[in-house]
């Protein structure tokens, strides 16, 4: 590696752990005493969450307990001794789950028909189960911002829900807390920090299936507005951040119906005959390299 590569690295490194560490601090993702269970996949963001949450853990001023569970689905031509190799070589907790869920699939999905769906529930409850079995207090998962902008623009353009991927969230049976503490890393920059530190990547094709074509086309979408109006998608994520209920449409979300006059100033309020601000905002996850602290 040559200097300038490695001063790039260090660089890529440093505002990943920034990152992450703000997400985790924005959202309060873990806490002192937590015993964290990291979902690894085999593909380049669940390795970088381990990785980065290690790191983190290294330098914080809370104790957190990290384990990494990987679920062996019985996909053909699964490579089953990559992980657990690499587990072995970071001296880390982990576990390997082995469900036959892709024969369950198989049988219930006609053929040529995708099976993201319910290998989906299959897995998530799987992985609830070992949760509690393995006593983790937080289920953190490698989704990134780029994963939830699209979801976005997909609860927007099928489902007709001003919805995304939560940083955090309670789970469905309200036993499990769920974080995504990659959510503030931009996908680009995974591609590279993957590259960069050689991770095993287990191809995510094994089963089969095609990948969704909504999800892809949005994804297309997304990257051809950055192509020709680099920062969108910054812009985009932080309007995510910056909700106003009154001038949206939701009436369960805002009490329209006995909405009225006070007879009092409100700077915030209506400004309809007001030009609209259009200026794109600094994204408050930049890229210097400050790491933030876990509190």
């Amino acid at each position: 590696m040559t200097p300038k590569s490695k001063y790039n690295a260090n660089k890529l490194e440093k505002r990943l752990c920034r990152n992450v560490g703000k997400a985790i601090e924005d959202f309060n993702m873990i806490e002192d005493g937590d015993r964290v269970m990291v979902c690894l996949s085999g593909g380049k963001d669940s390795y970088a969450l381990l990785d980065i949450l290690l790191k983190l853990r290294s330098r914080a001023p809370i104790h957190f307990d990290i384990f990494a569970v990987n679920l062996d689905q019985k996909q053909p031509g699964f490579p089953e001794h990559i992980l657990p190799q690499y587990l072995d070589s970071l001296d880390i907790e982990y576990k390997i789950v082995e469900e036959d869920t892709y024969s369950i699939v198989k049988d219930k999905i006609p053929e040529g028909k995708t099976t993201c769906s319910l290998c989906s529930r299959l897995r998530r409850g799987i992985l609830y189960r070992t949760a509690k079995e393995m006593g983790a207090t937080k289920i953190a998962l490698g989704h990134h911002r780029d994963d939830m902008l699209e979801t976005l623009f997909l609860n927007m353009f099928y489902g007709g829900r001003l919805k995304s991927m939560p940083a955090k969230l309670v789970s469905d049976d309200g036993q499990h807390t769920v974080i995504r503490p990659l959510a503030y890393c931009k996908e680009a920059d995974l591609i590279r920090y993957g590259d960069v530190q050689e991770f095993p990547i287990i191809p995510c094709n094994l089963c089969g299936s095609q990948d969704n074509l909504q999800r892809q086309a949005v994804k297309a979408m997304l990257h051809e507005w950055d192509r020709r109006y680099p920062g969108r998608s910054e812009t985009i994520f932080k309007a995510m951040q910056n909700v106003v209920p009154s001038h949206l449409a939701d009436r369960q979300l805002f009490d329209f119906l006995s909405m009225q006059p006070t007879g009092e100033a409100n700077a915030d309020g209506d400004t309809a005959f007001d030009q609209p601000s259009f200026s794109e905002p600094k994204p408050e996850f930049a890229s210097d390299v400050q790491i933030v602290e876990l509190k």
